[in-house]
């Protein structure tokens, strides 16, 4: 199988696998690599993919992908690298032999000046190319990545590079989106909005492609619904709290939003209930749903119910003849959780994703703290780290109904940081609900986050 490397942007490193499983599944692009090459210092990850026109089709929508090059030789040496380049076949440059080209030398983690850099491009001079070099619009360009940071103590960099790879450059991913979904462009935001990175990425992660139909049942200002719909699903969205739906006045809401991004057609709509009490008829519709659960300290989760300090009145109109909003109460989010995955199970469709934002307290976290259901299976677990806090996201998939329920083993596999690893319990202390729903602690940490967040007294959170 032809090797590849995937040159990753350094940002949500934790993300980056997660993301290029995901993009593969959509692309239909079978991948071959070993997940601990992928070093939190480095952007490169050698990648076996069987065709280039499928290595390319990675890049289509990649947020976290900067780029990609075929690797023709690898090697810890610039002389190195020189010599296996000598002795690669004729046919390798035989497509390019009178194209026009140019050579780019990238450097990760130091930096190399302009005249060392045509010193390398040089020494490349024995190349069988007979086109002309062409410095702005090349018909192809040969890269040579020198990676500084791989196994290296970022305090203590070597003067040479560790590793390098040559090939040839074969696309750029579309990071512009990020521009282009930018918060400070968007026409209605609010406090608790998702940047427009993070969205999109959880939008690759649950999968969402033309066709598909995917829920935000935490809607607020419609981040998701924006993303999700770009790469072509179709959306709807839903919050206990109408205001956030209605918007600001002057037109400023989920759906100026909307029109703001010629997103009409896709965006289906918005509906007012909660997680635990909605008009959705009771199949497997949903592709994903993909969400960010109040925590209850920029904004708490409620509920319908009746609250007993203030019973309602016998009548459910109000004095000038409109219906009466239901009474609510506030909705712990370990509550939250549980109903998010009961509903999940429910009404995923077989093999749909639940993709949402899980808060920890970076001292106490322990894995059993993700609520785990039977017919859920956990993909990933990606932490974004804030210091004594943090927030993951939980990525499950729901079985395919010729699938058997997970068992005890299954269950205990959790993914840390890409690399899985079964966490030692005792089968008495898992218990099974009727629903499905899985218990393995009885007081997870998230279950009071809010005083826990307060506590510690410090950080970002919804």
């Amino acid at each position: 199988m032809p090797k590849f490397v995937i040159c990753f942007a350094q940002a949500h490193l934790n993300f980056r696998l997660a993301e290029l499983r995901s993009l593969a599944i959509i692309e239909n692009v079978t991948l071959d690599f070993d997940q601990k090459d992928l070093l939190e210092q480095s952007p490169f990850l050698v990648v076996g993919i069987d065709t280039v026109e499928n290595a390319k089709k990675l890049l289509n929508r990649a947020i976290l992908i900067k780029e990609i090059i075929q690797l023709w030789a690898a090697d810890d040496t610039l002389e190195g690298i020189l010599l296996k380049a000598k002795n690669l076949p004729a046919e390798y440059f035989a497509p390019y032999r009178t194209s026009s080209f140019k050579f780019d030398i990238s450097v990760f983690g130091s930096t190399l000046a302009i005249p060392d850099q045509v010193e390398q491009i040089n020494r490349f001079k024995f190349l069988p190319l007979e086109g002309k070099i062409d410095l702005k619009k090349p018909e192809i360009v040969f890269t040579v990545y020198q990676d500084f940071y791989a196994n290296a103590n970022p305090k203590d960099i070597p003067d040479k590079p560790v590793r390098l790879f040559f090939g040839p450059f074969l696309a750029t991913s579309n990071r512009g989106l990020i521009q282009t979904y930018d918060l400070k462009k968007r026409d209605y935001l609010g406090t608790t909005s998702m940047d427009a990175e993070l969205s999109l990425i959880m939008s690759n992660i649950a999968l969402a492609r033309p066709g598909s139909f995917v829920l935000d049942p935490f809607v607020g200002t419609g981040s998701f619904l924006l993303t999700s719909s770009h790469f072509g699903a179709f959306t709807l969205g839903a919050d206990i709290d109408g205001r956030q739906i209605r918007g600001k006045g002057n037109n400023k809401n989920i759906e100026s939003n909307a029109v703001q991004y010629d997103l009409t057609n896709r965006i289906l709509g918005t509906v007012v209930c909660d997680i635990a009490h909605h008009p959705w008829r009771e199949t497997e519709f949903w592709d994903a749903i993909v969400c960010d659960p109040p925590y209850g300290v920029r904004a708490g989760a409620k509920k319908i119910a009746v609250n007993p300090k203030s019973l309602p009145k016998t009548s459910v109109l109000n004095p000038d003849g409109t219906y009466k909003l239901p009474q609510t109460i506030p909705y712990e989010l370990d509550d939250v959780l549980t109903d998010l995955l009961s509903f999940a199970a429910k009404y995923l469709t077989p093999g749909g994703r639940l993709v949402y934002w899980l808060p920890t307290v970076t001292e106490t976290y322990d894995p059993k703290d993700v609520p785990r259901h039977k017919r859920m299976r956990m993909i990933d677990n990606c932490e974004q780290d804030f210091g004594k806090w943090a927030r993951r996201l939980i990525v499950m998939e729901k079985l395919q109904q010729h699938e058997p329920d997970l068992d005890l083993d299954a269950l205990l596999v959790e993914i840390e940081k890409g690399i899985q690893g079964v966490n030692a319990l005792d089968e008495q202390d898992m218990r099974v609900g009727d629903d499905g729903l899985v218990t393995l602690i009885d007081n997870p940490a998230h279950a009071k986050f809010r005083n826990h967040y307060f506590n510690i007294g410090e950080g970002e959170t919804q």
